[in-house]
């Protein structure tokens, strides 16, 4: 979306994200969630809002650290999401990371508890889209493939 035409100001954009998921030595075949502080409630992936001057990648390693204490190192770029439906609380992008995780996970800032999910589980609710970004997980444990392109193809 621009601008008003003739305003001047910058345009209007979507907010930037990131998610990671996490897996860990000590929980193998097991992927950390966390259950939300503030809403949208519910169990979602670790993750949080890209600050200005910031890269997704310093973003990711952060937010991880203060919703979890686990230090990361992130293995790959797991996919771009940007359905405008995929956050309740507005148009919202986010970068998601694969991490191995070091350390004893443990829930603060935005996340009330760490838990680890076999990332199979069907039965584990998930908010937003992340259901969605753990089956491509899975696609990409087994193949090495990345997210598959989702949506429309027509240039803006």
């Amino acid at each position: 979306m621009t601008s008003p035409e003739g305003s001047g100001g910058p345009p209007v954009t979507p907010l930037l994200a990131v998610d990671l998921v996490i897996h860990h030595p000590a929980h193998p075949g097991q992927v950390l969630v966390i259950e939300r502080r503030n809403p949208p409630h519910g169990w979602a992936l670790p993750g949080g809002f890209v600050d200005v001057g910031e890269t997704t990648e310093h973003a990711a390693v952060r937010e991880a650290y203060e919703e979890t204490g686990l230090e990361v190192e992130l293995e790959t770029l797991l996919g771009v999401y940007s359905d405008p439906e995929r956050d309740p609380r507005g148009h919202t992008v986010s970068a998601v990371y694969v991490a191995k995780g070091r350390g004893q996970a443990q829930a603060a800032d935005d996340a009330a508890v760490c838990a680890w999910l076999a990332p199979d589980d069907p039965g584990q609710s998930l908010a937003f889209d992340h259901r969605r970004i753990l089956d491509d997980y899975l696609r990409w444990r087994l193949t090495g493939e990345t997210a598959a392109l989702h949506g429309g193809s027509k240039a803006g």
